[in-house]
């Protein structure tokens, strides 16, 4: 896989388009080269997306829209991102998925991109909020079930290490007292 770099020249007054950063496409590189999966890639993109939006660059109108707007410019880095299932989004959303998969590295038209930017820019901040975030983060576990709510769990137990349970058993321990 071939990330992108950020090929934009901009002066520093220009507003930087929909290009990913410099530092995210290392970091997503970065990721790669560790052996980790796509969607850990990926998450370096819906990362920067969330600081877009918290720092102002332009809102979204959900948690879920700011998530998919990172993973679609993941996937147009070069990040070998699977498209979404059918029924998990609608199908205009999988076929630019598909599409940006196939075709990684092309920016959509400068009208395009600037009709995005300015209907994002009307949107609120509200979601890169960490109770926005939090409350799409427990939402999607129940939508996932509890058998994946354990495994989850069972996976983070086995990077935590003996030192890591102790320390989460007596914090544990703590809470329950009061």
């Amino acid at each position: 896989m071939q990330l992108a770099a950020d090929s934009e020249k901009t002066s520093p007054g220009k507003r930087r388009g929909s290009m990913p950063e410099r530092k995210t496409i290392a970091r997503a590189r970065r990721d790669k080269r560790a052996g980790k999966s796509a969607s850990t890639q990926a998450g370096e993109f819906v990362r920067e997306e969330m600081e877009h939006v918290r720092k102002g660059k332009h809102g979204a109108r959900s948690p879920k829209q700011a998530i998919a707007i990172g993973l679609s410019k993941a996937r147009r880095a070069g990040v070998k991102l699977a498209a979404p299932r059918k029924g998990q989004a609608s199908e205009r959303t999988r076929r630019s998925a598909e599409r940006a998969l196939r075709h990684p590295r092309t920016k959509p038209s400068r009208r395009r991109s600037r009709a995005i930017h300015s209907a994002l820019r009307r949107e609120g901040r509200t979601a890169a909020s960490r109770a926005s975030l939090a409350r799409h983060a427990h939402t999607a576990a129940r939508r996932r079930g509890s058998r994946s709510l354990k495994a989850a769990a069972r996976r983070a137990v086995r990077t935590k290490g003996r030192a890591g349970r102790v320390a989460a058993a007596r914090k544990g321990a703590q809470t329950r007292k009061k």
